[in-house]
């Protein structure tokens, strides 16, 4: 089988010939031992127009006397469902810091949150999206502090650092230290740890290592992910010399696991998280059939953030006119907000960087923040807007009507909604929320401005009020979903083509004229009206369109320019 070849090889390009060929039959006993344990083999891979994922934490609305999962799992049921097909999850485990993302024990649910039984009741309704946090686990884990007492096998499940290595070449995510100190059985130790001292990175060269977190993938398909998202992927593995980012052996890990899900747990799909340039994010689809199913489209938020602050569509357009995936096999996950904050690194090569500075400084003026990385000179540079994306789409300088603010908002989704690939709406985007300066302030980290927890009672109430903020934006992002869920021309690996339409609008056709119809997608991006000449080969059978949103007819007369009011939708059907 090619999966299992693949496998072999890969295993033997990491650990040499014998312990790779003793690893790889370590490896068939665990698909075979999945297998006779699977749940939900028989769950279909199929993604159409249809779908969307939710983007939330397990407690983001809560109830007194009730976990935080069987609330979650009413309010999804009561007002999302047939508007996102599944629900990202964010990290459920225990945890010790970085709001779930230094996991103590991979297998647990937190109990704060539910059990795994909330979990499954849960994934009746909705396709699952979990966390695999594999690039590191907590210092609290039962794994590390069989690490400091010297016990087999973790000894050798961390990264100790001896002597004075030139590490100037290590690419860094964060401004704090890369190597922690630790008091081990052994003696003091320095120990790899890329995002914080309480994020201790887990050792890939030891293959070990590397069949405890496949046999802990595989527990997650059996517990019902149809999605693995990889988290911080790119850093995976190490190796002195190196920027230790991207290295082939990287790449070789994250083929052996979808060789292993293929084999193991066929209706899970793997996810990469790389926040990086796009042309490094793109080689996380390997060569389209054997890497990352989806790619998280990191240069897409901060993209339609400077063409929305610009009424400028140029910039945007140009990088859609691009877009290619290398297979029909996969995709994009289009997102415009998330859990973190907007990162800026995927924008380099796309904009200059006194663009890209623009909107750092724009950002603050907002009453937002921004957080630095350290360069391999010493010197730092903006890595990540810290934002609620309502918030960043503000004019600072101006008083302008909401509803307009609420417009430009939900062109943003508009265009993030037209776009190949499976969209991510992140919960506070969906119900309109503002940013959480307290909880910036309290915590002392930038990131928790856009975590704030609600609790059910005040979202429904709001939701229940049609002049509230969030009712209004719910109901726009309503429509949008609605409508993209009603035409094939949307499905995530389906056609398009980004068309030149100049600096006002953002054109998109979708779909081919085989698989169902065709969809126009125009958008005014600015607060002008805007006039549009449409290239001759977009006509409509009988002269007219039906636009998707409004259900209007749209003359297409030769030679008959079409209008757009300021930051207007509308989605066309040839």
């Amino acid at each position: 089988m090619r999966a299992i070849d693949t496998l072999l090889s890969d295993l033997v390009f990491l650990y040499g010939e014998e312990a790779g060929r003793a690893t790889c039959a370590q490896v068939g006993r665990l698909i075979a031992r999945s297998q006779s344990g699977a749940r939900y083999a028989d769950r279909s891979l199929t993604l159409d127009s249809r779908d969307a994922i939710l983007i939330t934490y397990g407690d983001q609305v809560q109830q007194p006397g009730e976990p935080p999962l069987q609330t979650l799992n009413r309010f999804c049921s009561q007002y999302l469902t047939g508007l996102v097909s599944g629900v990202h999850i964010l990290p459920f485990y225990p945890y010790s810091s970085d709001d779930g993302f230094s996991v103590i024990d991979y297998r647990r649910v937190d109990p704060a949150l539910g059990s795994w039984q909330d979990i499954q009741e849960l994934r009746q309704k909705f396709r699952l999206m979990f966390d695999a946090v594999i690039n590191h686990v907590s210092a609290q884990s039962a794994w590390f502090q069989g690490f400091l007492a010297g016990e087999p096998p973790y000894r050798d499940y961390f990264i100790s650092v001896t002597g004075s290595p030139d590490l100037s070449q290590v690419v860094r995510p964060r401004t704090l230290p890369l190597l922690t100190r630790f008091s081990t059985r052994q003696g003091e130790r320095a120990v790899w740890t890329t995002f914080s001292a309480d994020q201790v990175d887990l050792n890939y060269q030891n293959p070990q290592a590397l069949l405890e977190i496949l046999d802990i993938l595989l527990f997650y398909a059996r517990q019902g992910a149809d999605f693995i998202r990889l988290d911080a992927i790119a850093y995976l593995w190490k190796e002195l010399g190196t920027a230790c980012i991207h290295l082939p052996q990287t790449h070789a890990v994250i083929r052996i696991i979808h060789a292993v899900l293929e084999e193991g747990a066929p209706q899970a799909r793997l996810i990469s998280e790389t926040n990086v340039p796009h042309a490094e994010n793109m080689s996380y689809f390997g060569n389209g059939a054997d890497e990352a199913h989806l790619i998280y489209n990191f240069a897409l938020p901060p993209l339609v953030l400077y063409t929305l602050q610009h009424g400028d569509a140029r910039p945007l357009s140009a990088w859609a006119r691009q877009l290619s995936l290398p297979s029909r096999q996969v995709t994009f996950f289009n997102f415009l907000a998330s859990h973190d904050g907007i990162g800026l690194t995927p924008l380099r090569g796309i904009l200059p960087d006194l663009a890209i500075d623009e909107l750092a400084r724009r950002t603050l003026a907002q009453g937002g923040l921004v957080s630095y990385r350290s360069n391999p000179d010493g010197s730092q540079s903006p890595y990540e807007l810290n934002i609620n994306y309502f918030d960043a789409l503000a004019e600072p300088d101006k008083a302008e009507p909401l509803e307009l603010h609420i417009a430009r908002f939900s062109a943003a989704h508009a265009i993030q909604l037209s776009l190949v690939g499976l969209p991510g709406v992140y919960f506070h985007s969906l119900f309109g929320s503002r940013g959480w300066a307290e909880g910036a302030r309290v915590s002392g980290h930038n990131r928790a401005i856009n975590r704030q927890k609600l609790t059910l009672e005040q979202l429904e109430q709001e939701l229940c009020d049609p002049s509230a903020l969030r009712s209004r934006v719910f109901s726009r992002l309503t429509q949008l979903l609605r409508a993209r869920a009603s035409h094939p021309a949307f499905q995530p690996y389906g056609d398009q083509q980004a068309l030149d339409c100049g600096a006002q609008v953002f054109a998109l056709l979708r779909g081919a004229a085989q698989d169902g119809g065709q969809v126009l997608c125009l958008q005014n991006v600015s607060a002008r009206t805007a006039w549009i000449d449409l290239p001759g080969r977009i006509t409509a059978p009988n002269g007219a369109a039906i636009d998707l949103l409004s259900g209007e007819k749209q003359d297409f007369a030769p030679g008959r320019a079409l209008s757009l009011a300021p930051y207007q939708t509308s989605w066309l059907v040839l």
